[in-house]
């Protein structure tokens, strides 16, 4: 039963771990399973072998998991976008709240923190705001369009298999954003592909046509189309702007970004105006936000409302407080709290989050809020007044440990502890918890059909 790449074997899916692979114990080795789901029985091949753990794929499914249901998307298990939806939608919530519970007892050694049932998405398809896919000037092909000799394979305009930067999968249709969003880069697509301007191979790295970037806002049901492009050539992008402008309605802004760098990342150098608007409008419950094509904005409006309506009740204001937030942003949760607290005050790294932030109070018509640019590490120890709230919503990695020790010293009275990654939601609650205790924790579920779960956590500090 030795576990060595390249060996099979039959087994029977126990659990499923945090990355949303399936879970399986041989010979005491821990080995994760792709596309596996407790109950599922199946042949699998070991493609990876560490010293603690190895990687498998299923070769042969032998019986089904009663989890499992029909997906309703063809690309379900071949593309990166959403790989549970073969997972029945209330055992994803379940398991998203055991990915937060272990964690905090596995990495924090806190067995006894309250963590609610996950809160559901209002929607569970056509839910993300935005949406970017790639193109390529070699297509990767689905099992059933080998040997096609129909399907041109020197351009494609989609998502991207998993684990792969250059193997892009041509989409007709994503069941994730708004069902317009499917016309609106088919039209696109169709108008690439017929321009004479070649896709970008992202092997070459030569090419003209690279992203396309959709926004959606759910308040106005308008759209910002943003094409990102290796050069500027408005002969050939004017004529798509219009006939997007013409087609649809709905399309209130065209842009185009345009970057020489070689990195796969769909944001340019700098910004071309094509048509319509140069920003999108949306909200979040009474509040209005602009939207430019590069601006952060969480993907999911509606479970934003829930995320911040969380934190606003974890915060416990009553108009009397003072309120710090690290990593503001773009001043989302801010404006969110501001009708509620004495004074708001901001830290971000970001000029360009700064500067939309303080638009959107300007918008809003907030003036408690102020807002700092800078990095925390530098800006914490400068800020003499000890916030009765402090409002942490870090990125993927988390704290610096220099924040974490800084944090400490300020001791404010309450942490509301905004988090998008379990695994370092609980690293810095371990930091944390000698001087806080975890009073509770709600995750909200903002990606259905993905394993990613935001959670809130209400930390209080000890007294004595």
């Amino acid at each position: 039963m030795t576990v060595k790449k390249g060996r099979e074997f039959e087994v029977s899916v126990a659990d499923i771990a945090f990355g949303g692979r399936g879970l399986v114990k041989i010979d005491g080795m821990a080995v994760f399973v792709d596309q596996a789901v407790p109950g599922d029985r199946a042949l699998i091949r070991i493609v990876k072998k560490k010293k603690t753990f190895a990687e498998a794929r299923v070769i042969e499914p032998l019986e089904p998991s009663p989890l499992r249901v029909p997906p309703r998307c063809r690309y379900s298990g071949y593309c990166g976008g959403c790989k549970w939806q073969f997972l029945d939608y209330r055992r994803q919530l379940e398991f998203k709240r055991q990915h937060v519970v272990e964690s905090l007892a596995h990495l924090a050694l806190l067995r006894d923190v309250p963590v609610h049932p996950t809160l559901p998405s209002e929607k569970v398809f056509g839910y993300r705001n935005k949406m970017e896919f790639s193109c390529t000037d070699r297509r990767w092909l689905m099992p059933e369009e080998l040997g096609n000799p129909e399907i041109k394979m020197d351009f494609a305009l989609g998502l991207h298999v998993p684990g792969t930067f250059n193997k892009v999968l041509d989409i007709d249709t994503c069941y994730l954003h708004p069902e317009e969003g499917n016309a609106i880069r088919n039209a696109v697509k169709a108008y690439m592909r017929n321009s004479g301007q070649p896709a970008y191979g992202l092997r070459s790295h030569k090419g003209f046509w690279r992203f396309l970037m959709l926004r959606h806002s759910v308040d106005r049901n308008t759209w910002m189309v943003n094409v990102v492009t290796a050069a500027e050539n408005r002969h050939v992008l004017n004529p798509l702007a219009a006939m997007l402008r013409e087609t649809f309605p709905s399309v209130s802004s065209v842009v185009n970004n345009v970057t020489t760098r070689k990195a796969g990342v769909a944001a340019g150098e700098y910004e071309v105006h094509l048509a319509g608007d140069r920003t999108l409008q949306d909200r979040i419950g009474k509040y209005e936000f602009e939207i430019s094509a590069n601006s952060f904005f969480q993907t999911n409006t509606r479970g934003a409302h829930t995320l911040y309506e969380t934190a606003r009740q974890y915060a416990g204001l009553t108009g009397t407080e003072t309120v710090l937030d690290l990593y503001c942003g773009t001043g989302t949760i801010a404006i969110c709290l501001a009708a509620r607290a004495r004074s708001v005050v901001g830290m971000e790294i970001v000029e360009s989050a700064i500067a939309d932030a303080r638009k959107n109070c300007e918008r809003n018509g907030i003036e408690n809020c102020h807002f700092l640019l800078g990095d925390i590490r530098q800006l914490l120890p400068a800020h003499a007044a000890r916030p009765d709230v402090m409002i942490i919503d870090p990125p993927r990695s988390g704290m610096h440990k220099d924040v974490v020790k800084k944090v400490l010293d300020i001791g404010s009275p309450r942490i509301v502890y905004v988090s998008c990654n379990p695994a370092t939601l609980a690293r810095d609650i371990a930091l944390l918890k000698d001087a806080y205790q975890v009073a509770e924790v709600q995750p909200v579920d903002m990606f259905p059909h993905t394993f990613h779960i935001e959670a809130v956590a209400r930390l209080d500090r000890i007294r004595g």
